[in-house]
């Protein structure tokens, strides 16, 4: 017997000539094909007699999905009325941006959207896009870099515990942070995250776990940063270890790195394969809740979520020794994520991609950019925008076009003018590229409440 498994092996145990077979192969191909013959043919057989059985598997749910309730695969095309929506700052926001969401709010299954201040054109839905779907989710709508999040911790220490030790702070994060594709930390950390039973039970999510593990801590490219700065806590809380103030912190943003990168690719190649839509709005296939693939990737999700978080957690906790002071408060959210959530007396799936959950009482920060104040901020619970806040001040300039403009001496400059200290970034991330912070708060005074502010000092961001 030939190691190698065809179509005409599983007819021969049973299995209709149908589409099925080429769904077994698939996820024997992706998952098994190093596995014996034998052994595999063995366990079909199992899930041809009782697929019921195997639902939720992670190599053999396909396959007992299509014996049992298979997926309808169909060509969708978009409504000729958008699903309401709300747009806030409207003229802080490109046409190209609007006209993303306006396309998303055609789709079958949307109920509702809005568009935060801070938004610019993106994959599928437009950065600070929010949109609320109806069983369904849209890996490109939750985007790349799953669970991408800002944290915030703020130390015992006063402001001016910075006062004389910029290069103290400068070596702990060229220490004791790593960016991009290629660093990692030479000690790494253990975390809960990985007993999480995705790592076993996912395939593909198992085939990740070796890269999860030597990513954590770290953090990726482009416009993701660790910095220390000057918080201002403009009120005490109740549940807070800490007065009202000016104290020494740092800020992260960053996400789930390789894991999310890998999950949002593998996912959004199914639902493209599963819902198939008009060329321009090809990025904002869905899977059903429903199905198999639905389901695991809302679970995948959710791990890398998770990973994000721990990722954050492992960076302050490094920062916080290198320091010798312990952390008193943090303060922390999630963009680039989909949740459940009740509106107008229903569940929906709302997308965030680039914008902040503000539901009432909820906490977030918006960062402003490298030359710019961030925002500690209260969710108002603003139904309109679906209890959602802009992520940040937003690009002004596409990363193409900063490169162009903006000249190395010309960052120095405005870095220097506002006694910012920076390691690492390139003109892509120039501070001019970005919104007017100000303007974008000022845009969203209905959706949250400041209650605090942070001032970068010294930045560190990828090469």
């Amino acid at each position: 017997m030939g190691n190698k498994i065809s179509g005409k092996d599983f007819i021969k145990i049973g299995f209709p000539k149908t589409n099925k077979i080429n769904i077994a192969l698939g996820q024997i191909n992706r998952y098994r094909k190093k596995e014996k013959k034998e052994r595999i043919l063995n366990e079909a057989k199992l899930v041809l007699a009782n697929p019921e059985n195997y639902q939720g598997d992670g190599t053999w749910g396909k396959l007992a999905e299509s014996l049992i309730n298979p997926v309808e695969i169909k060509r969708h095309e978009l409504n000729s009325t958008r699903a309401p929506f709300t747009l806030f700052g409207e003229n802080e926001i490109d046409e190209a941006s609007k006209f993303q969401l306006y396309d998303a709010l055609k789709l079958p299954i949307s109920v509702a959207g809005a568009l935060m201040p801070d938004a610019h054109f993106g994959y599928g839905l437009p950065i600070g896009g929010v949109l609320a779907t109806e069983n369904a989710v849209i890996p490109y709508g939750v985007g790349v870099d799953i669970g991408c999040r800002m944290s915030l911790s703020v130390f015992d220490l006063p402001a001016e515990f910075m006062n004389g030790k910029i290069e103290k702070l400068e070596n702990i994060l060229k220490d004791h942070t790593k960016f991009g594709m290629r660093e990692v930390h030479k000690v790494k950390a253990d975390h809960e995250v990985f007993s999480w039973s995705e790592f076993q039970e996912i395939p593909l999510v198992k085939s990740l776990l070796d890269k999860a593990y030597a990513q954590l801590g770290t953090s990726g490219g482009g416009n993701h940063f660790v910095e220390f700065g000057v918080v201002e806590l403009m009120e005490a809380r109740k549940d807070w270890k800490i007065e009202a103030g000016k104290y020494l912190a740092v800020l992260s943003h960053s996400g789930s790195r390789g894991l999310g990168a890998n999950i949002a690719k593998h996912y959004t190649t199914l639902a493209s394969k599963q819902t198939p839509l008009p060329k321009q709005v090809q990025h904002l296939a869905w899977l059903n809740l429903d199905t198999h693939d639905g389901q695991e990737y809302w679970r995948a999700m959710n791990l890398a979520g998770e990973y994000a978080k721990a990722c954050h957690d492992d960076i302050h906790r490094r920062i916080s020794k290198a320091l010798g002071h312990r952390i008193v408060l943090n303060i922390e959210n999630h963009h680039n994520f989909a949740w459940k959530e009740i509106h107008q007396g229903k569940e929906v799936i709302v997308h965030r991609k680039g914008a902040t959950p503000a539901g009432k009482g909820i906490l977030g920060i918006i960062p402003g950019s490298m030359t710019a104040p961030g925002f500690i901020v209260e969710g108002l619970g603003n139904e309109a925008s679906l209890n959602s806040a802009s992520h940040g001040a937003g690009r002004k300039f596409s990363r193409a076009k900063a490169k162009a403009k903006f000249t190395k001496s010309e960052i120095k400059q405005e870095l220097k003018m506002h006694g910012v200290s920076l390691i690492g970034g390139n003109s892509d991330e120039a501070p001019m590229a970005y919104k007017n912070i100000h303007k974008v708060m000022k845009c969203q005074e209905d959706l949250v409440r400041v209650i605090g502010t942070f001032t970068p000092k010294v930045v560190r961001m990828d090469k």
